[in-house]
């Protein structure tokens, strides 16, 4: 009876060292699953910005200024392209004069 009395203690020592071993294990999973877990990602509100008239109408200005000022650019090369054909035709046609004698 000594025996089974000494395989009995050992048996309930054996379940006595799981027992801590496995609470051990427990307790670093979920000590891991604690960790690794996401936060929930803040919730952002975006403010609008009240509409701002002042910078809508600068704006508007400068862009009607620079389309005036491009349009009088190609105005202006424009013409100065005509001075240049009216000029050139006209000095060919004093060379072809000179070339002939008159």
């Amino acid at each position: 009876m000594s025996d089974a009395v000494e395989k009995a203690e050992a048996a309930a020592r054996e379940a006595a060292e799981n027992t801590v071993d496995v609470a051990a294990i427990v307790a670093a999973v979920l000590a891991t699953q604690q960790a690794t877990q996401q936060q929930p990602a803040p919730v952002v509100q975006q403010t609008t910005q009240p509409f701002d008239t002042k910078k809508w109408v600068t704006i508007g200005v400068l862009g009607i200024a620079g389309g005036l000022v491009a349009s009088l650019f190609a105005v202006a090369i424009a013409i100065g392209g005509v001075c240049a054909t009216v000029c050139l035709l006209v000095l060919r046609s004093l060379w072809a004069d000179l070339q002939k004698g008159r």
